[in-house]
């Protein structure tokens, strides 16, 4: 195996007794941008900004829970062969080469795992061509929100694709209730996002002026024009956004708006340090948009303001996140008064924020104790006793499932 294989491969000490004949193998495929000893690299440099860790999205974590877990790795290409793979990638949605080269791999393991749907499709499409097939978690991000939009080409190769999806999951319980309606056949289930939750900061009263608002995302759903607009009303008020995607336009007569881009994780936590207020303002969307942010937030103790879209409230309810409208400048401006005005009720409302992100168990570590347990019952195998809620002190914030 070469090196950098071995370093894309956690393996489980033995000594971790799980229950079962042997540690379950998990084959985590992942957008060729996402490699995990890039990944790794980044992260040790802190580079990497947001709530990470060492592996991608907390995957990793696996292996304390009686799993090997292998990641697809990127590999190396000539500029003629990159223009073929993404050009197929814009015809059908999804990296099919990509996941041709992991096809050894991925045909080892006892379950795949992948991120968003651009990957479970690809994998899908290779697993439709071979006799062994692992059992394949298939995680959607932006598929149901846009499915309405595909064309009739797209949603029938779709269709058949997700035909090799086991399970299906979503971050939310909009994009449950779309999931299940078209593919009423396919077991479909919640498994809400979660970042590291082991590092908190305990909120205090901010009552510094002018009030400092700080706005953080790339996300196609982010809703810039609202905001700003919000900000124009606010005469005693300073915003940064930091995103690589927000028109630099809109800073264009507020001399109180910039538009950044963070590049180490020690900007982006500068940041969140000296800001009064998050906000995540949000166009109308199925995916939980947002949801990222709302608890890096909450775990450094900031109050947060969000648009209510998305299903953003199956993780926060309204006593612990202010939500206001879609679409509503003047209801985001009065939210963004009201923080200024009484910034013990803020603190308040942060301090519910990370108690309820405690006792809901909302997290990284949840999030891949689910796509474990559901690995097991897959495979027909008793979930380990040792993955259950209880053993954390938790409770699941997962709904139930429709089979």
């Amino acid at each position: 195996m070469s090196s950098v294989a071995s370093e894309t491969k956690i393996a489980q000490p033995a000594a971790e007794a799980t229950g079962t004949t042997r540690p379950l193998s998990v084959f985590v495929h992942l957008a060729a941008d996402k490699d995990a000893v890039a990944w790794r690299e980044a992260w040790r440099s802190r580079t990497l900004v947001g709530v990470n860790e060492e592996t991608p999205y907390g995957y990793g974590r696996a292996t304390g829970m009686g799993c090997t877990v292998e990641f697809s790795r990127t590999s190396p290409e000539s500029f003629a062969v990159k223009i073929i793979r993404l050009g197929l990638r814009v015809l059908t949605g999804f990296d099919v080469i990509h996941a041709l080269r992991q096809r050894p791999a991925l045909l080892d393991a006892d379950v795949v795992w992948t991120h968003t749907e651009s990957q479970y499709l690809a994998v899908a499409a290779v697993l439709s061509w071979s006799r062994r097939r692992p059992k394949l978690l298939g995680q959607s991000v932006w598929l149901f929100d846009r499915w309405k939009t595909l064309t009739p080409l797209h949603r029938l190769l779709y269709r058949r694709l997700i035909r090799h999806v086991d399970v299906l999951t979503v971050h939310s319980s909009v994009n449950l209730a779309v999931a299940q309606a078209l593919f009423p056949d396919k077991r479909v289930v919640l498994v809400p996002f979660g970042i590291p939750s082991e590092q908190v900061t305990s909120p205090v009263a901010r009552t510094g002026r002018p009030l400092r608002i700080l706005s953080v995302g790339n996300d196609r759903h982010r809703d810039w024009t609202c905001l700003v607009e919000a900000l124009d009303g606010l005469s005693d008020a300073v915003c940064v956004i930091l995103s690589g995607t927000a028109p630099h336009a809109l800073t264009k007569g507020r001399p109180n708006l910039q538009i950044m881009q963070a590049r180490t994780n020690s900007e982006f936590f500068a940041r969140l340090a000296e800001a009064d207020v998050v906000c995540v303002p949000l166009k109308a969307n199925g995916h939980a948009s947002g949801i990222t942010v709302i608890q890096e937030a909450v775990l450094a103790g900031v109050p947060v303001i969000a648009t209510a879209t998305g299903g953003l409230e199956v993780y926060f309810g309204a006593d612990a996140v202010r939500y206001v409208p879609p679409g509503d400048p003047q209801a985001l401006r009065d939210a963004l008064q009201d923080i200024a005005r009484d910034p013990a009720n803020a603190q308040a409302r942060a301090v519910r924020a990370q108690q309820h992100m405690a006792d809901a168990g909302i997290g990284a570590q949840s999030f891949i104790r689910q796509h474990v347990e559901l690995s097991h019952e897959m495979l027909g195998q008793q979930v380990p006793k040792s993955l259950g809620a209880s053993a954390e002190g938790q409770s699941d914030p997962r709904p139930t499932s429709k089979p």
